[in-house]
């Protein structure tokens, strides 16, 4: 073979070699976590992934923010998601048992409390006054998706208030939902957590749902089995859970759970 010839395939070689070279940078670059999350949770998670890059310039967050039951469904059905964060441990445990995440990375990470919302000009007081002519619609998540629906149920049912406002309810496909619905003055009152309030400034919180009114507001979070990115998934988990994120978290009103 000639000299001409060696200096050929010599430059072909390199070409190929750079080409894989800056293919695995791009690829690299262009990395992924998809993250299924509750409704609630999007503000704060939003703001705990951008601190989190600054120290993983290469990672990017592909977010799904929905009600538990819904994004929990949608994983049972094949969506590729990466890192599932419930607002209810029933939604996790539906898919612990169909062994649909991995069971070691599961984590209770946060806590939250239901209250009750009304316009700033409302005259409400209370739970009871939902029975009160005054008030038409009362909006809450579908109790059949939505974990805020399913508490908020339980606390209306409770303290003696469903049976009498059954005409009145208006079911939201998430928490955030029944939000926009009584800013916008669509529903006289709602059921949200705490921290959905408390991003607002067109709602006022009536009164704190007790405690002993409804099961205990859990957020769980695992890597979803079959992700396509786990070691960085329970990197991120790792993360989630460092005083640095937690104060992320604490800022917009969770607390965080016991370990």
């Amino acid at each position: 073979m000639d000299a001409k010839r060696v200096g050929i395939y010599r430059s072909y070689f390199l070409i190929v070699l750079l080409a894989a070279v800056v293919g695995s940078a791009i690829c690299q670059a262009q990395s992924s976590l998809t993250i299924s999350a509750a409704a609630s949770l999007k503000d704060a998670l939003t703001e705990a992934e951008n601190a989190y890059r600054q120290g993983h310039a290469n990672l990017n967050f592909a977010n799904n923010f929905g009600s538990s039951g819904t994004l929990a469904a949608q994983i049972d059905q094949g969506a590729p998601v990466d890192v599932f964060l419930s607002a209810a441990a029933k939604p996790m445990d539906d898919l612990q048992a169909k062994g649909l995440i991995v069971a070691a990375t599961r984590r209770n990470l946060l806590r939250n409390t239901l209250v009750l919302i009304a316009p700033p000009n409302s005259s409400l007081k209370d739970f009871q006054g939902l029975t009160g002519s005054s008030v038409r619609v009362v909006a809450i998540g579908d109790p059949a998706s939505v974990p805020a629906g399913q508490y908020g149920k339980q606390t209306l049912a409770a303290l003696k208030v469903m049976d009498k406002i059954n005409s009145k309810v208006v079911l939201a496909k998430d928490v955030r939902q029944v939000l926009t619905y009584v800013e916008t003055g669509n529903a006289d009152a709602g059921l949200v957590y705490a921290t959905d309030a408390r991003i607002s400034g067109k709602v006022r919180v009536v009164a704190t749902a007790p405690e002993s009114t409804h099961d205990a507001i859990v957020y769980p979070v695992a890597v979803v089995k079959g992700s396509r990115s786990e070691d960085a998934a329970r990197k991120f988990l790792e993360y989630l859970r460092t005083p640095q994120a937690q104060a992320v978290f604490v800022k917009y009103g969770f607390t965080i759970a016991a370990r």
